[in-house]
């Protein structure tokens, strides 16, 4: 396989956003504002656009739901109205012109039904083309705990094995119901891993069964952080799922594309060195505003 320079990142938001009913029912759980290191308020998605940019992305798709296309086109493309500019500090105005280039960078796509995040992901196929690509949930934020960012971690693992690369995090056995869990034989102790299997949601007994990393402790497993890097050989494992109507739950999902891209073209596993902060359920969500502050 060719190693080709990541270019792009893809961003789902399509989502109903339940779990944060009814908030949602008048904000997408993407716009629920977050205060960053320097005091500003900003909706979660520009914190994960900019986790991006920080990588050395140039190009961000994002994903939306068809009624939501405006809202996310007047954060992204259009510009304050110019009495409402003329109203804001000059470093708010610097900021707006700030998000204006950045929106430059930003391409808004449609996902015309809502059958899941690996149809989500699937309705990119078209823009990202046959590269690989920086694939990002729509309610995780991140704080690296080296200079590098976590997505920057991410990419260079890439240019060193130049296969996809999942980014990973110890957790406990408890909490294993609400992530993607992954097994396999580490390269570098604690840093790099050989994934052999990707399982969405593990019972705790099929964990401990079939997902025992070596050297973990008995009730800690490793499970994804919320960044991908991906080749677009994804795309043919989503659109046989979407053309057969193979459904989980009810849904296109991926982590099944994921363990079948696995094993055809191999993937790794990276122990990410920082920190994930998750926006999607009210009780994260609040801790999120706590500590994402304070880093």
């Amino acid at each position: 396989m060719q190693k080709n320079k990541v270019r792009k990142a893809v961003i789902p938001v399509a989502g109903f956003g339940t779990r944060l009913f009814p908030a949602t029912k008048v904000v997408k759980k993407e716009l629920f504002p977050i205060i960053d290191r320097d005091g500003r308020a900003k909706p979660v998605i520009l914190a994960i656009i900019e986790e991006a940019i920080s990588a050395g992305i140039t190009e961000v798709a994002i994903v939306v739901q068809p009624d939501d296309q405006k809202v996310f086109e007047d954060l992204l493309k259009n510009p304050p109205k110019r009495e409402l500019l003329n109203k804001l500090s000059p470093q708010n105005q610097e900021y707006s012109r700030y998000l204006e280039d950045l929106g430059s960078k930003i391409t808004i796509l449609l996902q015309e039904e809502q059958l899941g995040y690996g149809h989500a992901v699937f309705c990119a196929k078209d823009w990202v083309q046959d590269e690989p690509f920086l694939l990002m949930l729509g309610d995780h934020i991140y704080a690296s705990d080296i200079e590098k960012s976590c997505a920057s971690q991410l990419l260079n693992v890439y240019e060193q094995v130049n296969q996809s690369v999942v980014s990973l995090t110890t957790t406990p056995a408890e909490n294993l119901h609400t992530s993607g869990c992954v097994t396999g034989v580490w390269q570098d102790l604690n840093s790099i891993l050989e994934v052999t299997q990707l399982y969405e949601k593990p019972a705790i007994d099929y964990a401990q069964q079939h997902l025992r990393v070596q050297g973990m402790a008995e009730n800690e497993f490793l499970c994804i952080f919320g960044l991908y890097l991906l080749t677009p050989k994804i795309f043919d494992f989503l659109a046989e799922h979407i053309n057969q109507n193979f459904r989980e739950r009810g849904e296109f999902q991926l982590t099944s594309c994921l363990d079948r891209l696995c094993q055809e073209e191999g993937m790794t596993g990276y122990v990410v060195k920082g920190q994930r902060f998750d926006t999607g359920l009210p009780d994260t969500y609040r801790q999120t505003m706590i500590d994402f502050k304070k880093l």
